[in-house]
C-alpha cells in the first residue's frame, strides 16, 4: 500500500488553467462521480440523437438540473447530437435546441452536416465536431470552423504530429482528443457490424460492440477453424484495446489538445471515478511541475483498478503500437463496494454497491485522500442492528472508519 496523502479539495478547473479534463456522464449517479473527482466538464445525452442510447442518459426536464448541478461546481456541460440523421430526425429538432438553450448547457457535439446546418439556424449553442466525423487533417478542421464549430474532437487515427500541425494551422479551434477508455475497430467509430449482425444501427446510438465479441476464420470448403495471426502489415482481429495516454499528457498538451476525453458513458460509475481521478492528479501535477516517472507508475496500477482491456497509445505515438487484444473480456482487479452518503463520529454512511463483510480490508477512492485503507470493524443497519455482511444492494450501513471521508467518496476492495 503506498503511503496515505492527503491534500485540500481541488476545485474543479482552477489547477487546469487551458486543458479541460472532460468526463463521461452516462446517469446521473455518473455525473456526480465525475464531478466529485474533478472533471471540468462532462458530456451526456438526452433520450435521443446521442451515440449512446442504451445508456441511461438524461430526460429533457433531468437536463437542466443535471446543468445547474455542473455549474454550480465550475464544470461545463456539452450534449451530444452526433446521430446521422434521417429526415424525420429533424421534426422535433428545434424544439430539443431550445430546450438546450433554456438548460443553459455549453455546447453541443454533432457529427452529421445536415444536423450542424440546422443547429446554426435554429439556435446560438456553440457547436463541437464530434470524432464521428472523421476529421483527419488540418483543412477539415478549418473547412468546420468556417461553418460555425468552436471545436473540434480529432479523429483517433491522428498521430502527435498531425495534431501539432492541425493546431498551428488552426490556432483559433479548440482540439478534443480521446486520452483513455475503449476504442471502437472502425474508422473513428463509422462502424456496420451491429447493423448487419443485429439490426441495431450503430450510427444512430444502437451498436451492441459486436467486434468485442469472439470469432474464428473458417474457409466455407473446410470443416476446421483458421488460425488468425498479426503480420508485419497489422492485425485482422476486431477488438481493439483500450486507449491509455496518461504517461503522455504532456505531449498531448504541446501538441495543441485543449481538452482531454475520457470514453465511457456506458461504464461505470466507479469506473469514471477511478480514471478521472487519476487524470486530474496527473494533469495536476503537470502543470505543479511534479508529474513524475514514480507518480506516473502510481497512477497506472490506480487505472488498473477498474473495468479495462490490455492498454494502448493508439496512433498517437505512429502505428507501430499492436492495437487488438487478445480478449474481448475485460478485466477489474477492485471490486466497488460502496459509496459515502454520509460521514459523523468515526463513522461512515455508505450505500452498498457489493458484498461486503466485517474483517474485510477496504481501500479508500477519494479526491483528496490517496492511499488509504482501513478494516471493517462493525456493520450496523439502519435500525442500528449489528451484521455481519452487507449484501443488499443499495442498503445504506453504518461502517467504523479512522479517516474524515466526503460524501461520494468510494470503497472498494480487491477481487
Amino acid at each position: 500500500m503506498t503511503d496515505i496523502i492527503t491534500e485540500k479539495q481541488p476545485k474543479t478547473g482552477e489547477k487546469a488553467g487551458k486543458i479541460e479534463l472532460l468526463a463521461p456522464a452516462g446517469n446521473w449517479e455518473k455525473l456526480e462521480a465525475a464531478l466529485n473527482f474533478g472533471a471540468d466538464a462532462v458530456y451526456l445525452a438526452g433520450k435521443k440523437y446521442g451515440l449512446r442510447a442504451f445508456a441511461d442518459n438524461f430526460a429533457d426536464d433531468e437536463i437542466a438540473d443535471a446543468t445547474k448541478c455542473a455549474h454550480s461546481r465550475g464544470a461545463k456541460v456539452y450534449v451530444t447530437i452526433n446521430i446521422f440523421a434521417k429526415n424525420s430526425d429533424f421534426d422535433a429538432l428545434a424544439d430539443y435546441l431550445a430546450l438546450l438553450e433554456r438548460s443553459d448547457v455549453d455546447g453541443v457535439l454533432v457529427s452529421d452536416v445536415g444536423v450542424l446546418d440546422f443547429v446554426t439556424a435554429h439556435s446560438k449553442l456553440p457547436i463541437h465536431i464530434s470524432t464521428q466525423a472523421n476529421t483527419t487533417n488540418k483543412y477539415a478542421v478549418r473547412h468546420w470552423a468556417n461553418l460555425g464549430a468552436k471545436r473540434v474532437v480529432l479523429a483517433r487515427e491522428l498521430s502527435l504530429g498531425d495534431i501539432a500541425e492541425i493546431s498551428q494551422f488552426c490556432p483559433d479551434v479548440q482540439l478534443e482528443a480521446f486520452v483513455h477508455g475503449a476504442m471502437c475497430v472502425s474508422y473513428s467509430g463509422r462502424c456496420l457490424m451491429s447493423n448487419y449482425l443485429v439490426g441495431r444501427d450503430s450510427n444512430r446510438g444502437e451498436c451492441v460492440q459486436p467486434c468485442r465479441w469472439q470469432y474464428e476464420v473458417r474457409e466455407v470448403s473446410r470443416s476446421d477453424s483458421l488460425p488468425v495471426y498479426e503480420d508485419e502489415r497489422g492485425t485482422y482481429i476486431f477488438n481493439s484495446k483500450d486507449m491509455n495516454m496518461l504517461a503522455h499528457l504532456p505531449e498531448l498538451m504541446d501538441a495543441g489538445v485543449s481538452s482531454f476525453k475520457i470514453e465511457g458513458r456506458m461504464k461505470s460509475a466507479f469506473y469514471v471515478a477511478t480514471v478521472v481521478g487519476a487524470y486530474r492528479r496527473a494533469i495536476d501535477a503537470i502543470q505543479s511541475g511534479s508529474f513524475t516517472p514514480e507518480l506516473v507508475a502510481e497512477l497506472q496500477k490506480e487505472l488498473n483498478k477498474a473495468s479495462h482491456r490490455d492498454y494502448t497509445t493508439g496512433f498517437y505515438l505512429g502505428e507501430g503500437d499492436t492495437q487488438y487484444t487478445q480478449s474481448s473480456k475485460a478485466v477489474e482487479e477492485y471490486k466497488f463496494v460502496a459509496v459515502v452518503a454520509d460521514v459523523s463520529d468515526g463513522f461512515v454512511t455508505v450505500e452498498e454497491r457489493n458484498k461486503f463483510s466485517v474483517g474485510d480490508r477496504l481501500e479508500v477512492l477519494s479526491p483528496t485522500l490517496h492511499g488509504a485503507s482501513f478494516t471493517v470493524e462493525s456493520i450496523t443497519d439502519a435500525d442500528g442492528n449489528a451484521m455481519d455482511t452487507c449484501n443488499r444492494v443499495k442498503q445504506h450501513v453504518r461502517v467504523n472508519c479512522p479517516y474524515a471521508l466526503n460524501v461520494g467518496d468510494i470503497l472498494r476492495k480487491p477481487n
